[in-house]
């Protein structure tokens, strides 16, 4: 026993000892927990196999957390990378979009910047494989007070692009005065007791920074024309728009944004790009165990387990395993031979790609900084680029990669059918009108990718037909038939999370599935 201990570890000898009856059996873990050789012991025999079918988030996470047992995995991945949606682009990156043209990405050395995911909130287990995996992380600049929005109106506002601050100072401002002035003529008197009025009155007072009758009149909040100096340089605040056309504009539809959960600052990403995840997932997978350049045509549950049929470097191969992790996007499984129950078949149709896509401008000069005193963050806009965001990385150095648009649903569709150049000039042009001239100067480079368009997604992310976009407090029949296995063949993903779209969403449906086969297999 004490042999077991030292060379399998803690897991391998309370297996052991479980089987013999000297300690209590290895039970369900209440949340999720590694598998571990031990829980196997006297239960499986030999080693058992998983074919996973894709290297994304959930793929390489289902097999590096089997590897961790002991158990046979391999990986068949498509693409020549790891990571799936998760896409950094750096110089020498090439990708052909279906019916599209090929781009090759020039940017200089060191700079890139995420097609795909690209933040992390703290609450995401994401942070804790980079912790696992050795991968560095940085904070991300999610909002930033110097970024601009700009907002078409029937206002002065119309098309003027304001500071984020000034635009936040304004809105909580008036805010404030107006919930002040109602608590004050008695509109609250029926929910509100004196004592309760007098605690609102002070926290709007500050909320707000109300003058001492409750009026909002500016605010040093919302930035400085000339900024304060030494002697009796006290600096020149800027003034606030008038109440009404702050209300009628919507200065502060994107203030919200921030209060999200899961955008709250701060928020985190990778040193040098999110693909380092998968790079040290594959590292710590072992390369031999990732097939590349690997397209599945067939997936069938077989008396022996699960056939996988798949391309390679122009040759048919097959691996038949115990069970198959199937993490490919919903869409693209019904084109693969199998023999999937209909009502399977039915449940994939359910889950609808999204548009979405991203455009990076390189350019040799990082005048958001010089100029504008932006570091990081996003300005934002109704036009369809929708938000232009800045790098987080090389802070002062000589050039940088701007996000030109990030956009989905509705606004991406301008860009989807466009080639790169016309996508390029239409981002730029609509920048222009935010940023100014300068927006269209000094670009030495660009790459961008629409995820509708990318082989292999074929979709940025997926939404359930007749469900909301995270679910809510129930979910649609054809999401909760694809959480159970069919046979061997188990489904996974963040679109079997309640987390779509984010990397934590894959992370949490791998586990789970990891768990039920582990158990499955221990039971059996």
């Amino acid at each position: 026993m004490r042999g077991l201990g030292i060379t399998g570890g803690v897991g391998l000898a309370y297996g052991a000892m479980s089987t013999l009856g000297l300690a209590p059996a290895v039970g369900a873990p209440s949340r999720f927990q590694a598998p571990a050789m031990g829980d196997l012991i006297g239960k499986a025999p030999g080693s058992q196999s998983v074919v996973v079918l894709g290297g994304g988030p959930a793929g390489l996470c289902a097999a590096y957390e089997l590897g961790k047992a002991g158990y046979d995995v391999t990986v068949l991945e498509a693409r020549t990378r790891p990571g799936g949606r998760v896409y950094s682009v750096r110089g020498g990156t090439t990708e052909t979009e279906i019916g599209g043209q090929t781009q090759t990405c020039t940017f200089a050395d060191g700079h890139y910047y995420n097609l795909g995911a690209t933040r992390i909130p703290q609450s995401h287990i994401a942070l804790d494989y980079c912790h696992e995996l050795g991968v560095e992380i940085q904070p991300f600049g999610n909002q930033n007070a110097n970024t601009l929005v700009n907002y078409q109106s029937d206002t002065p506002l119309s098309g003027q692009s304001v500071q984020y601050r000034a635009a936040k100072a304004d809105t909580f401002g008036y805010m404030s005065e107006l919930l002040h002035k109602a608590a004050s003529r008695g509109a609250l008197d029926d929910v509100l007791s004196p004592d309760d009025k007098d605690a609102l009155s002070e926290f709007l007072s500050d909320f707000g920074d109300l003058s001492s009758d409750g009026r909002y009149i500016g605010s040093s909040r919302r930035g400085f024309s000339d900024e304060p100096g030494a002697g009796l340089n006290f600096g020149t605040r800027t003034e606030p728009f008038a109440m009404p056309d702050v209300i009628r504009s919507g200065l502060g539809r994107n203030i919200s944004f921030e209060f999200g959960y899961d955008q709250a600052t701060i928020m985190m990403t990778p040193v040098g790009g999110m693909d380092r995840i998968y790079y040290a997932f594959q590292e710590k997978i072992g390369a031999d165990k990732i097939q590349f350049g690997a397209e599945v045509t067939s997936m069938k549950n077989v008396p022996e387990g699960v056939t996988v049929a798949y391309t390679q470097h122009g040759s048919r191969k097959s691996i038949t395993a115990d069970y198959c992790i199937c993490t490919v996007p919903p869409n693209l499984i019904g084109r693969f031979d199998n023999n999937l129950p209909a009502d399977v078949l039915n449940a994939l149709t359910a889950a609808v790609p999204a548009s979405g896509g991203k455009l990076g401008i390189e350019y040799t000069r990082r005048w958001w900084e010089t100029e504008d005193r932006i570091y990081g963050g996003a300005s934002n806009t109704d036009k369809d680029i929708s938000q232009i965001m800045f790098p987080y990385d090389h802070y002062g150095s000589d050039r940088g990669v701007v996000v030109g648009y990030y956009t989905s649903g509705r606004r991406h569709l301008a860009f989807e059918s466009l080639t790169h150049e016309q996508r390029l000039a239409k981002a730029v042009a609509e920048g222009m009108t935010i940023h100014g001239d300068k927006y269209g100067r000094d670009i030495a480079s660009s790459f961008s990718g629409s995820w509708r368009r990318m082989k292999y997604s074929e979709g940025a992310w997926m939404s359930w037909k007749g469900s909301s976009y995270g679910h809510g407090d129930s979910a649609t029949p054809e999401y909760e038939l694809l959480l159970k296995p069919v046979d061997r063949i188990y489904f996974a993903g963040d679109h079997l999370s309640n987390a779509i779209a984010w990397q934590h969403g894959a992370f949490t449906s791998a586990r789970d599935v990891v768990t039920a086969l582990h158990q499955r297999v221990a039971a059996a």
